[in-house]
């Protein structure tokens, strides 16, 4: 099953959020009857008596004794940790017994070897607290980091509100972050905004729809849908890999299987069908190779570019973190631009952090040629997206499906084995611009095609690709789709074989 909850634009009316409490949201997400809490008593010693009345009535309307809770329980029989606000407790805020409450639970968590989800619904720093409460956001971000530096998954679930040292701390860390839909998400309260400035802070700004349309989260789910999503990324985050069920197209393994095996045609030919508007791409790759797909958006940093697509997935049963360029996306109106390429390296550093193998989809016709893409650092990008791939140490694999052109595609390929379409090919430049440098015209691009090596054929036999799935005339782009990710999932089983 994919989950892709389409976020929605800032122009769109954001929902009406319904206010869930801890205890209700444990109950939608985790196994019925499976939930423990870790949560020790609360002292309130040494606090003044109003704000001890203050805690007192906070605990009578909301029937908890604090702003959080925290435990253990199961989705769908995989046992996870949480951390949950509640909004009725003094508006969710953060006070050092609630920081410390926090801290153990994430601490027990990666104790345990657990994946963490975290759902917050805060108004930030409890205010009767002050400054002590204020630095406890940092003992806080710590213990998550330390979480993830263990290489375990963190999940968040942002809530309305959220807003102020929540967002700005454990809210804003994980790994994958969702919304609830209409939530207010932002760093001032719109109250206190209004109240500094004399004005009121722009209307659907700070809504989960308007972050996930910017790239900050990735998606806006209720909290209904939020267990399915939940299940579907542990089942590719913790579940062991299964056995293929794709039927596997023979191909050809490494230069030697090429002796006596030429191509079908020449290579204008190859070059002409990777760019006809029906051939198999990314999205076809994932419809019909793949399952359990999470999508994620944006690089979390503000960008979001439609361009490429990264995904926690299964590729014929093998779990992994893929970033494909989507060429569907690519037009001379939206090119893949540097945030595209900021966002494969997102990819990158979770597929690093999380221990999953990683997957890239090469199919582009080259990235923006811009003031814009200049000022944005898109030689930067990929130099950065190559020298991080050089050094991963998870199992990589690059898929050059399609069109392979300049620093856009280099910047997806250099994987312990690349996999090549029989039509795929790889070139510094498309081949119209380099007959336009060499000869002074377009018209040579075929020649220069055939004199620079650019197809699959010529790549395997210099070394650069490993494995070839050969192309057959009149195939749906499904049947190219499911030979292509069968493949790459071959080559995963072998190299995580070989890392054992």
């Amino acid at each position: 099953m994919t989950a892709t909850p389409d976020p929605t634009g800032p122009s769109a009316a954001p929902a009406t959020p319904r206010r869930v409490g801890a205890r209700e949201l444990v109950s939608l997400v985790l196994d019925p009857g499976s939930f423990a809490s870790w949560d020790a008593p609360v002292a309130t010693d040494g606090w003044d008596a109003a704000y001890r009345e203050q805690l007192a009535s906070a605990a009578e309307r909301s029937g908890l004794d604090e702003s959080v809770v925290t435990g253990a329980g199961t989705v769908g029989g995989r046992r996870v940790a949480v951390v949950v606000n509640d909004f009725r407790f003094l508006a969710g805020s953060i006070g050092a017994a609630t920081a410390a409450r926090i801290v153990a639970a994430v601490r027990r968590a990666t104790a345990e070897g657990l994946p963490l989800l975290a759902s917050t619904a805060s108004g930030g720093t409890r205010m009767q607290e002050g400054t002590p409460a204020f630095v406890g956001m940092v003992a806080i971000t710590r213990a998550v980091m330390d979480h993830r530096a263990a290489g375990l998954p963190y999940l968040a679930y942002l809530r309305h509100p959220t807003t102020g040292g929540v967002l700005a701390s454990w809210g804003s860390l994980a790994h994958v972050t969702l919304g609830e839909p209409g939530a207010l998400v932002g760093f001032l309260g719109p109250r206190v905004y209004e109240a500094l400035h004399g004005e009121p802070f722009p209307p659907g700004v700070q809504t989960a729809e308007n972050l996930a349309a910017h790239g900050i989260i990735d998606a806006v789910a209720t909290p209904e849908q939020l267990r399915e999503l939940v299940e579907l990324a542990l089942s590719v985050l913790r579940d062991p890999a299964e056995a293929p069920r794709l039927p596997r197209r023979e191909g050809l393994d490494g230069p030697d299987a090429l002796a006596g095996v030429a191509p079908p045609y020449d290579v204008w030919t190859a070059v002409t069908r990777t760019r006809e508007p029906g051939r198999a791409g990314v999205r076809d790759l994932l419809r019909h190779g793949a399952r359990s797909t999470v999508r994620l958006r944006g690089t979390s940093e503000g960008e979001q570019d439609s361009s490429v697509i990264i995904a926690l997935t299964r590729l014929d049963g093998q779990p992994c973190v893929l970033v494909g360029q989507d060429r569907a996306r690519q037009t001379a109106a939206t090119p893949m631009g540097p945030a595209a390429l900021r966002e494969a390296r997102r990819a990158m550093r979770l597929a690093e952090e999380l221990r999953l193998p990683l997957v890239t989809v090469i199919d582009t016709p080259g990235a923006e040629l811009s003031v814009a893409a200049e000022q944005g650092s898109i030689a930067g990008e990929i130099a950065r997206c190559i020298a991080t791939m050089t050094t991963m140490t998870v199992p990589t694999v690059a898929l050059l499906m399609g069109q392979g052109c300049g620093g856009g595609a280099l910047a997806l390929l250099p994987a312990d084995v690349v996999v090549a379409a029989g039509d795929a090919w790889l070139s510094p430049l498309p081949p119209e611009g380099a007959s336009v440098i060499v000869h002074g015209v377009a018209d040579h691009a075929a020649q220069m095609a055939e004199r620079q090596r650019v197809r699959a054929h010529d790549l395997m036999a210099d070394g650069t690709v490993q494995h070839l799935v050969p192309e057959v005339a009149g195939e749906a782009p499904e049947e190219l789709a499911v030979a292509l990710a069968a493949e790459c999932a071959r080559q995963l089983e072998r190299l995580r074989a070989a890392r054992v």
